[in-house]
């Protein structure tokens, strides 16, 4: 997973490991993965791409 020291300066140091992101057409929102055994993790409710989160083809 990524590292997120030092705490409060709102940056990520790397890419968030073991996670794919995707566009749900039928929602409207992103959807983040689990890329090991394919579990769906948490939808963005929020707006917008997770940060840090690479996005599947």
């Amino acid at each position: 997973m990524a590292k997120n020291k030092p705490y409060g300066d709102n940056a990520r140091k790397g890419a968030v490991k073991d996670r794919t992101q995707f566009f749900n057409e039928q929602t409207n929102l992103w959807t983040k993965r689990d890329t090991e055994n394919g579990q769906f993790l948490d939808n963005k409710t929020s707006g917008g791409k997770f940060k840090g989160v690479r996005k599947e083809k």
